[in-house]
């Protein structure tokens, strides 16, 4: 297993900062563990905490920013939708995200090749219109993401020995 450590000091002020920033302190620690590759060699060496978290992090940032489209489009489908993330987020307790992440990845599954093919920027906003069956996921994403940004906060701070060690 990889060594993932975070200075004392620094979640600290991660935690006095908000949920956001606490969140982003672990999952950034552990994509800078793996220089940001999620191969074969960095699944075997860090657990299913910390991989979910730095999953949660792809989608957070990727759905608030452009929806599921531009997740998918991006790449990260695979990451978030052929890992355990809705097991692991439903032991987490955040049962509607796990719920909202397996019909995402139903749609991944159905409309994933299409929307990952290589296009021209206009092709690319079309294709917000051409899958509009996201938009009610892009939407329900968007307006629990404080509570669950909040919840796993909490849940990374009651089981911080999972995701980093604490120097």
């Amino acid at each position: 297993m990889y060594a993932i450590t975070i200075n004392e000091d620094k979640v600290r002020e991660a935690a006095s900062a908000g949920y956001d920033e606490f969140v982003n302190l672990f999952a950034d620690a552990v994509i800078d563990r793996v220089d940001g590759q999620f191969g074969e060699e960095a699944m075997a060496n860090l657990n299913a905490d910390q991989m979910t978290l730095v999953a949660f992090k792809y989608l957070h940032d990727e759905v608030m920013d452009g929806g599921f489209v531009q997740l998918i489009y991006n790449g990260y489908g695979p990451f978030v939708f052929f890992n355990p993330f809705a097991k692991v987020v439903r032991m987490w307790g955040l049962d509607d995200l796990a719920a909202l992440a397996n019909k995402a990845g139903k749609l991944f599954r159905k409309y994933g090749k299409e929307i990952q093919r290589e296009c021209t920027d206009d092709e690319f906003m079309a294709m917000f219109e051409q899958y509009p069956e996201f938009d009610d996921l892009d939407d329900k994403f968007v307006e629990n993401e404080e509570r669950w940004v909040e919840e796993i906060a909490r849940y990374i701070d009651e089981h911080i020995d999972r995701f980093a060690e604490i120097i």
